[in-house]
């Protein structure tokens, strides 16, 4: 059975939703996935009378397109069986295949409609990947909004030989017109821009003051927003990445009275709740320069300026790099940085992880389980992650852990064939063989916009005091961009409504009221 009773009771309440009849077109053979997916597209048509299938032929097998019956192709199909992260994606494109719109914002829709070039995308994920639905999601909504658009969902490992043959070392990977475009998670904004069709920032040219203007859109900022906004506050949040660092989280059980989610989930959650309020969300925005004048301003990458009573800079942080020969030339053909979306790529070869800490040890004890051998490699004398870490991962068989690692090079031609290392102890060189390398050795905050502007720390983080509030007047920070000594999530929550509580003491004693109309 495909799917289980407790999905497809899910699924049924959200066939209800269908606004239109639609035509599956399956293309299927004789092998397992193929039978699986004849299974779960029957099971589609037998829970909605709107549905019908049909066999074809389509360019790869097994596969199936969603099509709104009477109408011209959707160019929405999926390659391999969507399951896994990508079973909402499937759900999501019945809907908006149906006619059921997609929710985002009239000018992105009206960025997409304008495109005219013919644009065929292929999407090469993993199940496991909790980064490639997003993309997945965004490409199948511009092939609905536009004839000219079509989108392909290729399920990896199902179709392993074309993965080898086009040399895919990292997921999601997608291919434009059959040439490499792009790796890594991307919003609707981010695949518009790479397309070039950028926002010029005109859209921001009539945005009146904010009371409380919030950088970032992780658990710091979303919580500040939140309370700014429970104030009865004008707020805005301007954020590259809703959600930042947390996308790139797999489980997360630490968040009290919250026994188990992930990352993903979590974002949406934020989304979801911050949607409640009236503060106006301006994604895929990155900040470029804040600074006190009348009011605070932060200029974007784009030119826009836009303006805030007070400021709450919430930017997170991102992977800290190795900085070593190779590891720039490589990535994504053979140099990784998330376990979890890449892992299922580098099955049954050899990999290293560089890390000691709780980040590295989990991710080479979840690689030992999809991977041939794991050499972990840490540059101190011991590893530095929690005791019964170390206790799993030295009980695993192929896995080596290779202490006094200082990593020199990550070597290849046109991808990873192998890893430097010093040995620090007796002061050798080492080489060993292998296919990937993940590197895990911690975060670095979003932060260099802002050197010379406010006081920071040798480690790059906003220096900050009780209140949040940083060196410059009316501006705070909150999270992990600052010099809070431990980065949790529910530490930044708590410290985004820390800054905007100081915000809004602050503009009490120090903002005149807005006059009165009569």
């Amino acid at each position: 059975m495909v799917l289980d009773n407790q999905i497809k009771a899910q699924l049924q309440q959200y066939l209800t939703m269908l606004e239109g009849d639609l035509v599956i077109k399956v293309s299927a053979g004789e092998d397992k996935t193929s039978q699986d997916m004849l299974e779960l597209v029957t099971e589609l048509k037998n829970m909605s009378q709107r549905i019908t299938v049909e066999n074809v032929q389509l360019e790869r097998t097994p596969s199936f397109s969603i099509n709104k019956a009477g109408s011209e192709e959707s160019g929405v199909v999926f390659a391999g069986l969507p399951l896994g992260h990508e079973f909402t994606s499937l759900v999501l494109a019945l809907l908006q295949v149906s006619g059921r719109a997609p929710k985002i914002e009239d000018a992105v829709i009206k960025r997409i409609q304008a495109i005219k070039d013919k644009l065929h995308f292929e999407t090469f994920v993993s199940l496991t990947c909790h980064n490639c639905p997003d993309v997945v999601q965004a490409l199948n909504i511009m092939s609905v909004l536009n004839p000219n658009i079509s989108h392909v969902m290729v399920e990896g490992g199902t179709f392993q030989d074309e993965v080898q043959a086009r040399d895919i070392m990292a997921v999601p990977t997608v291919f434009l017109n059959g040439e490499n475009f792009a790796s890594g998670r991307m919003e609707i904004e981010d695949i518009l821009a790479k397309l070039g069709s950028q926002s010029d920032g005109s859209e921001f040219a009539d945005v009146e003051p904010f009371d409380i203007l919030v950088v970032g859109g992780g658990p710091a900022g979303s919580s500040a927003a939140i309370y700014s906004a429970r104030k009865g506050l004008r707020t805005g949040i301007v954020a590259e990445r809703f959600g930042g660092q947390v996308n790139d989280t797999l489980t997360i059980e630490n968040i009290i009275g919250t026994r188990s989610t992930e990352g993903p989930q979590f974002v949406a959650s934020l989304e979801g709740h911050v949607s409640e309020y009236d503060i106006e969300v301006m994604k895929s925005q990155r900040a470029v320069k804040v600074e006190r004048k009348e009011l605070v301003e932060v200029t974007l990458e784009n030119g826009a300026v836009l303006k805030g009573k007070t400021v709450i800079l919430s930017t997170g942080t991102r992977y800290r790099e190795l900085g070593v020969p190779g590891e720039e030339a490589f990535k994504n053909k053979g140099v990784a940085y998330c376990p979890h979306c890449d892992g299922p790529i580098f099955k049954g070869k050899n990999v290293a992880v560089v890390g000691g800490g709780n980040s590295g040890v989990e991710a080479a004890i979840d690689l030992a389980g999809v991977v041939k051998h794991v050499t972990l490699l840490q540059h101190r004398d011991e590893l530095k992650a929690d005791k019964v870490l170390q206790e799993r991962l030295y009980s695993l068989p192929n896995v080596t852990v290779l202490t006094n690692a200082s990593t020199q090079e990550i070597t290849g031609t046109d991808k990873v064939n192998g890893l430097t290392y010093l040995d620090k102890a007796t002061g050798e060189t080492h080489h060993i063989e292998l296919e990937g390398v993940f590197i895990q050795i911690g975060l670095l905050p979003n932060t260099e916009f802002l050197q010379g502007t406010l006081e920071m720390n040798q480690f790059g983080e906003i220096v900050i005091d009780k209140h949040g509030a940083t060196s410059m007047p009316g501006v705070f920070a909150a999270g992990d961009c600052t010099d809070t000594i431990y980065k949790q999530i529910v530490i930044s929550m708590g410290s985004g409504a820390t800054a905007a509580l100081g915000a809004f003491d602050y503009m009490i004693r120090h903002t005149a009221p807005d006059p009165v109309t009569v």
